[in-house]
């Protein structure tokens, strides 16, 4: 029996869900990272050229083919594939979009939980008074995996009990409150960025190109996050997609989404970048390690040095809580639709056993983590240094260990642009153009196409491919990694 298609309570409680699962980690974690190490200015510049040139398009892509159809990934593109070239071989796209979700999920669940246990320490430290770190407690607390579990499945069963609420009672009202909330405490640190000593000096760093300082790398590292940071190519806009009414607007919607992302990148980089201009001794921690920075240097810093810290310390680790949250939730959704729309689960029995597979992938992740498990180890074409396997390692994963590292690798090197180039393609060539039209409601008075639309064309069937194959490229022959 086929179960009626649940919407969206209102656009509003779309562009959250959607604005929260692009509002992840990432934007608190990676693009600040990426950013430093590119010199800001020109590099900022460039990257808010790539996302209307290509993230935009391919979210509102994402989007038709979901709406259109009223299904998730698999289902939705075997439907359309079915009168196009390829036929419904275009489904092997959903599924990669769907592993991938999959994949994501069972280490953000791990990096959720690093920041949950920050944040319980944080509050203590708050409450009973600070206490310094052992010198390498952060490397004790990842090889102790039993503290790990709790924590990782304490956040994955939170993920859980809302997916198993529906979109509406579960997804759509839990991001009416972690949006908010986030961007409250992104507000608020910013202001508090303000007052620092060294918010002139991150103002100028961001926002002050300088092209002598601009690599051809950097220009690529740009090109990627535009695309990575907006979760394009894991059939999650699909999914989110097909809870759309036909009324809602999607290059609205499209367009306020990809707005907010890129505030919150912005913001991220603000707030940490007053820090490392207040504070410059941190500047070569950035460099060793992003992980290293966040979950390391920062709580010691939020104590010892900066007032006001017994707030702001919890308020910053309860920041990536709600990022990481809102983006599981997206992640945990493509998997569940997937067995309610292909195989006819109820969206209880969906959830549960998404949740449990899933979780079988973050115990494995959790226990690579640890330098005594052979896991740490793991490389899929074996650990032999010589020989083909040796060269496949080189080629697919450049040589890195740890089942963490292959995942990780594997998702943003190879499955994500893959995703991604087959949407473009698939959109640009194959997809019935009037379709797309009025998907869009790119139509003018005459019943013609608006110039609009012949944009969104340009750009989905030549530029946004020819970006992504070029990061393909650089993926294969050595000259970018994406992890």
């Amino acid at each position: 029996m086929t179960q009626q298609r649940s919407h969206w309570k209102s656009s509003t409680g779309f562009i959250l869900a959607a604005a929260g699962s692009a509002v992840g980690v990432g934007n608190l974690w990676k693009f600040p990272y990426i950013t430093w190490e590119n010199n800001g200015g020109a590099f900022v510049l460039i990257y808010l050229l790539c996302i209307p040139l290509i993230g935009l398009p391919i979210m509102m892509a994402e989007f038709i083919i979901g709406r259109h159809t009223q299904k998730s990934a698999v289902p939705a593109l075997t439907q359309l594939g079915a009168t196009t070239f390829g036929g419904d071989r275009w489904k092997i796209v959903g599924w990669v979009g769907v592993i991938a979700a999959a994949v994501i999920l069972s280490y953000i669940a791990v990096i959720a939980g690093w920041a949950v246990a920050l944040f319980v320490q944080c509050v203590d430290w708050s409450l009973t008074g600070y206490t310094a770190p052992s010198e390498n407690a952060f490397g004790d607390f990842l090889a102790n995996t039993s503290l790990q579990f709790v924590f990782a499945f304490f956040f994955s069963a939170a993920t859980v009990v809302i997916v198993c609420k529906g979109v509406v009672d579960g997804i759509e009202r839990a991001n009416r409150i972690l949006m908010p909330g986030l961007f409250v405490m992104i507000m608020f640190l910013v202001c508090y960025a303000v007052t620092m000593d060294g918010f002139g000096e991150a103002i100028g760093f961001l926002f002050n190109p300088r092209f002598d300082a601009l690599s051809d790398q950097a220009i690529l590292e740009a090109l990627g996050h535009a695309f990575f940071s907006l979760s394009l190519g894991m059939s999650i806009m699909i999914t989110y997609g097909s809870y759309l009414k036909r009324s809602d607007s999607i290059p609205r919607a499209a367009t306020i989404i990809v707005g907010l992302d890129t505030l919150v990148a912005l913001s991220a980089c603000v707030i940490m970048y007053s820090i490392l201009f207040t504070f410059p001794e941190l500047q070569s921690s950035v460099s060793k390690s992003a992980t290293g920075m966040l979950f390391t240097t920062l709580p010691p810093l939020f104590y010892a040095k900066m007032s006001g810290g017994v707030i702001l310390g919890p308020i910053f680790y309860l920041l990536i809580m709600f990022a990481a949250l809102s983006s599981s939730i997206s992640l945990l959704e493509v998997v569940v639709a997937l067995l309610i729309d292909r195989f006819s689960f109820s969206r209880t029995r969906a959830t549960l056993v998404s949740g449990t597979l899933v979780f079988i992938l973050t115990v494995l992740v959790v226990l690579s983590l640890d330098p005594a498990n052979g896991l740490s180890r793991f490389q899929l074409f074996g650990t032999d240094e010589s020989g083909l396997f040796y060269q496949l390692n080189q080629l697919f994963f450049r040589g890195k260990a740890g089942f963490f590292n292959f995942l990780d690798h594997l998702v943003a090197n190879w499955l994500l642009p893959f995703g991604g180039l087959c949407i473009t393609l698939f959109t640009g060539w194959f997809l019935d153009k009037k379709l797309c039209v009025e998907e869009l409601g790119f139509i003018g008075q005459d019943g013609k196409p608006q110039i609009w639309f012949t944009g969104f064309r340009v750009i989905i069937r030549f530029i946004a491919p020819l970006a992504i194959m070029y990061v393909l490229y650089t993926v294969i022959t050595g000259a970018a990694d994406f992890t």
